[in-house]
């Protein structure tokens, strides 16, 4: 089955649709065949913009849930989310800048990164969940991108490799808890005057996260529509540009 997407956006009208592929590179330092080994997946392909990519998630969720903490330990990497094909359309619509350094938060399975550097973005891919990382690792290895920086980050403990000249994300303005530890991380991995750019769904978090970053940062939230066959569902893309040095 062929699944067609469209995305529209204020200016833009990028198309994004689906279509069966297969993609498979092993690369030099990952292990591929172990990986295959030890997960049981399956394989999204995927067409941004005219190129194609194809994206390995978990069969199932099963092993990854910690009945004990479904709330704060469910795994949310495992999956494509619409936001982050919102995030990705807009990367590849945007100018490249080679002297810019892009820092991806909440990577999950890799996708953002691996279609912002496909278009020529400097993207470090970051995430912390242990199992997300070896999916991101996988998935640069079929793509054919086993340069890619990949780097596991601790939102509560951010260090980073220097300061990003922009922060981007998808579906990171999850949980209310999280918005404390995003603004420590953007206060130690930004540049001063860089700017942020998320992808969040239309949630009561969203309004929060609004509210308390509005004291560090001019904000602008535009709204994005992903359309299919027989839905549409609405984004928020937050653009935000540092005021001073958040603390």
């Amino acid at each position: 089955m062929t699944l067609s997407i469209l995305f529209l956006t204020n200016l833009y009208a990028p198309y994004i649709y689906t279509d069966m592929i297969n993609i498979i590179k092993k690369p030099a330092e990952f292990d591929l065949d172990q990986f295959y080994s030890d997960y049981e997946t399956e394989q999204i392909p995927m067409v941004v913009n005219g190129k194609k990519f194809s994206f390995l998630i978990p069969k199932t969720i099963d092993r990854f849930i910690n009945k004990d903490n479904l709330f704060d330990e469910f795994p949310l990497w495992a999956k494509i989310w619409e936001a982050a094909t919102v995030l990705s359309a807009y990367m590849a619509d945007l100018p490249v800048n080679p002297a810019k350094r892009f820092l991806e938060i909440g990577a999950g399975i890799g996708v953002v990164e691996i279609v912002a550097a496909s278009f020529g973005h400097r993207v470090l891919m970051s995430e912390h969940n242990p199992d997300a990382l070896k999916f991101a690792r996988a998935n640069t290895a079929i793509n054919n991108c086993d340069n890619l920086e990949i780097k596991d980050l601790d939102w509560n403990k951010p260090v980073c490799d220097g300061r990003f000249d922009q922060i981007i994300g998808s579906e990171v303005v999850y949980k209310k808890s999280d918005i404390k530890s995003l603004l420590m991380l953007f206060n130690k991995c930004l540049k001063p005057g860089g700017n942020i750019t998320l992808a969040e769904g239309m949630r009561k978090t969203g309004l929060i996260f609004l509210e308390e970053m509005g004291q560090y940062f001019h904000i602008k939230a535009g709204k994005r529509i992903l359309r299919t066959d027989d839905s549409a569902k609405e984004f928020v893309l937050f653009q935000m540009k540092s005021k001073i040095n958040p603390t």
